[in-house]
């Protein structure tokens, strides 16, 4: 684990069981993409990270959203690391942290 203080309440940095995994982050957005729901207010959503991982492949998306929840690097950084365009590291960030908040919630119900 780094030193710096965690950005996002995700399992890994800190340490907190009740925090989602950034595996299960993962899991829940490819599920999206591979299944976009389409009655639902934040469908946009799906099919936006649909895009991106059409356009990047699985292996990218995933190493983009480790960077940013887990080693708390920017949405644009994570992206440029990768490879990926800069708005679409933006993508992948705001589905991954909605995501995030969405399986934070739910555990805390």
């Amino acid at each position: 684990m780094t030193d710096h203080v965690p950005m996002y309440d995700v399992q890994e940095p800190t340490g907190n069981p009740m925090h989602a995994s950034v595996n299960t982050v993962c899991e829940r957005m490819l599920e999206r993409a591979t299944d976009p729901r389409t009655n639902h207010p934040d469908a946009h959503l799906d099919a936006t990270i649909a895009t991106v991982v059409d356009r990047y492949g699985d292996a990218i998306v995933r190493a983009v959203i480790r960077l940013i929840l887990v080693d708390g690097v920017l949405f644009r950084t994570a992206a440029a690391n990768n490879d990926v365009a800069a708005l679409d590291g933006v993508r992948i960030g705001t589905v991954a942290t909605r995501v995030l908040s969405e399986l934070n919630t739910e555990s805390q119900t």
